[in-house]
């Protein structure tokens, strides 16, 4: 097990190897939450990285040795979102190829719940990304998307609401 607060501390005067320990007794996280929000293996390891970067350049600002996870995971979520938006502002030619090629096999074949929460607003894919299919606590969103608990459950509840609005209108 991984003493948090001495790495933590051993971090915040510099110690870029403490960093990385933390980092990487965490990293399949690091990697799953990234992927679950860009669906791309390069583009996810990328904003791992530059995570990690921010994370040594800020770890100062940290007031809460004990929040290190949840913190790094804010500046991931955030780094995501960036990203996510830059990616949807430009289709390349190779994103067009692979459209028109998805189309030729008929959609009510398979069941990809990724099509159905694509639809939905990102505030709520984002919930229901960190919820089913990364397992946090409701505490640990709340932290990371730094809004209340209400506002997450209520947000997964209407996010959930409108995913069954969308897949039962496909049958």
């Amino acid at each position: 097990m991984v003493d948090i607060n001495l790495l933590v501390n051993k971090a915040k005067s510099g110690d870029k190897e403490a960093l990385i320990q933390l980092i990487l007794a965490d990293k399949d996280n690091y990697y799953r939450l990234a992927y679950s929000f860009l669906r791309n293996e390069h583009d996810s390891m990328d904003v791992v990285s530059e995570m990690t970067l921010i994370v040594f350049e800020k770890i100062k600002e940290l007031k809460d040795n004990e929040k290190f996870y949840s913190w790094s995971k804010t500046i991931l979520v955030n780094l995501c979102k960036k990203e996510y938006k830059r990616k949807n502002k430009v289709i390349s030619i190779e994103d067009v190829s692979e459209i028109s090629l998805e189309y030729v096999e008929p959609i009510e074949d398979k069941l990809d719940l990724d099509i159905y929460i694509d639809k939905l607003s990102l505030k709520h894919q984002q919930i229901i990304k960190l919820r089913y299919f990364l397992d946090m606590e409701y505490s640990t969103i709340s932290e990371v998307l730094k809004i209340p608990v209400g506002t997450v459950k209520s947000r997964l509840s209407k996010g959930m609401e409108s995913l069954r609005r969308l897949v039962e209108g496909e049958k």
